[in-house]
C-alpha cells in the first residue's frame, strides 16, 4: 500500500529554529540524515520518490473555473507559520510500517544533534474505484 509522508516546517516542542538559522554543520547533518533515509528506503524497495520543497517564499496558488484566464497568486501568505517542506511516497505492507518510517523521519536532526520532532503526516494513497 502506498502512503505519502509529507513533512511539514513548524515550532515544535523540540526545535522552534528555522532551519535558515541552523549553523552551517547541522544543516549539513540534517540533509545527510535524509540522505541515508532514502537511500535505506531505496535499498529495501519501498521508496517511490522523496523530495524537499522549495520555501514558501516561491509557492504560487492558482484558482480557475476552466473558461476564464486562471488567477495566479502569490502564496502561501507571509503569516503562515506553517508549510510543506516536503515529502517521501512509499510502498510498504502496512500502515504500522508507514507510521515507523513517519516516526524515524521526525526525530532527525536539527541544532546541535537533537532529534527536532517534525511533524509528518501519514496519508494513504487513494486509488480509483474499480470499473
Amino acid at each position: 500500500m502506498k502512503y505519502m509522508l509529507l513533512k511539514t516546517y513548524r515550532d515544535t516542542a523540540y526545535c522552534d529554529t528555522p532551519i535558515t538559522e541552523w549553523a552551517p554543520e547541522d544543516i549539513m547533518a540534517h540533509i545527510e540524515f535524509q540522505r541515508v533515509l532514502g537511500e535505506e528506503l531505496a535499498k529495501s524497495g519501498e521508496l517511490v520518490d522523496a523530495q524537499g520543497l522549495a520555501g514558501p517564499e516561491e509557492a504560487r496558488v492558482v484558482c480557475s473555473d476552466g473558461r476564464s484566464a486562471p488567477v495566479v497568486t502569490d502564496g502561501p501568505f507571509p503569516e503562515t507559520k506553517e508549510f510543506l517542506a516536503g515529502y517521501w511516497l512509499v510502498d510498504v505492507d502496512s500502515l504500522e510500517r508507514a507510521l515507523e518510517i513517519a516516526a524515524r523521519a521526525s526525530a532527525g536532526p536539527g541544532p546541535g544533534g537533537k532529534p527536532i520532532g517534525e511533524y509528518i503526516e501519514v496519508r494513504a494513497v487513494m486509488s480509483a474505484p474499480e470499473q
